[in-house]
């Protein structure tokens, strides 16, 4: 979903940098051959998470929802040079497609792929000291995953969360769940002290947190 206008968008993109002939290919071949393909970062988007994880040269990341791996690649390119990337994926039939993206990335000896329930699945894993977080899985427990993570992100460490525009409904009259949701969310974190926050109106709203 873009909330901006489309000459807009392109406007954009024609002024940023280029998008990566194998984010291309992941690009097409989500639109090709995955259902709902407008839940991939897309170029600008992505450009923008390689742009802050270069600034960051995160030694640890942590990406809750891989998809078809787009966003995974874009963070993964702003790395030190022993970093990694820990991405986890709930839903297993994506996992040839992932493992032949990111070999073809360059990136695939800085992922680490993990499939299952991310609630269950990150206290499993022992990080701690993260410097990045990207969250773009199922909404309704995105307040939980920046709970259950904020606490393994070191101080100064982002927390990235997608959509939270949702739409441009949260600053709407709609009501329904989903909508409640994410306007929950923007709330508890605008009140949370511990962190600094931005909301960014890319595509459909990201939510930039700093954690002091």
């Amino acid at each position: 979903m873009e909330i901006l206008s489309e000459n807009l968008q392109q406007y954009l993109e024609t002024h940023c940098e280029p998008e990566p002939p194998h984010l291309q290919a992941i690009n097409r071949e989500t639109h090709i051959k995955v259902l709902k393909p407008n839940m991939l970062s897309g170029h600008y988007q992505g450009r923008l998470l390689s742009m802050l994880s270069k600034l960051m040269q995160p030694s640890l990341i942590l990406e809750i929802g891989t998809f078809t791996g787009y966003a995974t690649t874009c963070l993964a390119e702003g790395l030190s040079s022993d970093g990694i990337i820990h991405t986890i994926e709930v839903n297993r039939e994506q996992e040839e497609m992932l493992l032949s993206n990111f070999e073809k990335s360059g990136f695939n000896h800085k992922i680490r792929l993990h499939f299952g329930e991310a609630l269950q699945l990150i206290p499993t894993l022992g990080l701690q000291n993260i410097d990045m977080v990207f969250i773009d899985a199922d909404k309704k427990n995105n307040y939980a995953y920046f709970c259950l993570v904020i606490d393994k992100v070191r101080s100064g460490g982002l927390i990235i969360i997608d959509n939270v525009l949702w739409k441009g409904k949260v600053y709407g009259t709609e009501n329904d769940a989903d909508t409640n949701c994410f306007r929950e969310l923007n709330n508890l974190i605008a009140k949370n002290e511990l962190v600094e926050k931005l909301i960014l109106p890319v595509r459909d709203g990201i939510l930039v947190i700093r954690k002091k």
